[in-house]
């Protein structure tokens, strides 16, 4: 195993967690992330999106409830044991389209009129977290819309705090910050194109 696999963000380390835990962080029944969900499809801008992007959809509990407002949305997670249980949770869902991705290796050509890019963020660097923002900003329509959601706590498998994660995108995407707010545990911000 070399040292990226071994690290506790490669998707080796992902999925050993889905696999060891079929929701290792109580998406489906945690407090605050019902929460987080709320306030996610609250601080969207429209009621109506025709194509979306979600990376890092684990379970899919956040992507069922996009599902409702999108016309077409794609899901992506890392570990294939999440995508499994993402696509059995969406499975009647038929404008969901669920598959493995990582960001660091392939960004999805869209284009995406919304991107919700949440609690993924502190799993990567600066510098890369950067560079995949800017692809990001490429796949969004010229009306698109950006939306970050992060965790404000601390954690030994985050290389980012979550409000660095925001700082990192504010500098890095190249669009207008229209929202933001700090809910109880986390933030929301959300940009367009300028």
């Amino acid at each position: 195993m070399n040292q990226r696999e071994a690290s506790p963000t490669s998707g080796a380390a992902f999925e050993a967690r889905y696999r060891s835990a079929p929701d290792p962080w109580n998406f489906a029944t945690s407090p605050y992330e019902r929460l987080r969900y709320r306030e996610i499809l609250d601080g969207l801008s429209r009621t109506r999106y025709r194509s979306a992007f979600e990376p890092g959809c684990s379970v899919g509990e956040l992507t069922a409830r996009l599902a409702l407002r999108c016309d077409r949305l794609l899901a992506t997670d890392i570990a294939p044991t999440a995508v499994g249980r993402a696509q059995f949770r969406c499975a009647k869902s038929g404008n969901v389209s669920i598959r493995c991705g990582d960001l660091s290796r392939e960004i999805p050509e869209g284009p995406f009129d919304l991107i919700v890019f949440s609690e993924i963020g502190y799993y990567f660097s600066s510098n890369h977290l950067a560079a995949i923002a800017r692809e990001l900003t490429r796949t969004l329509d010229a009306d698109g819309e950006f939306m970050a959601v992060h965790w404000l706590g601390h954690s030994r498998d985050h290389l980012l705090h979550g409000d660095e994660v925001h700082r990192v995108l504010e500098a890095s995407l190249d669009l207008a910050r229209i929202n933001g707010h700090r809910a109880p545990g986390f933030r929301i911000d959300s940009w367009v194109r300028r």
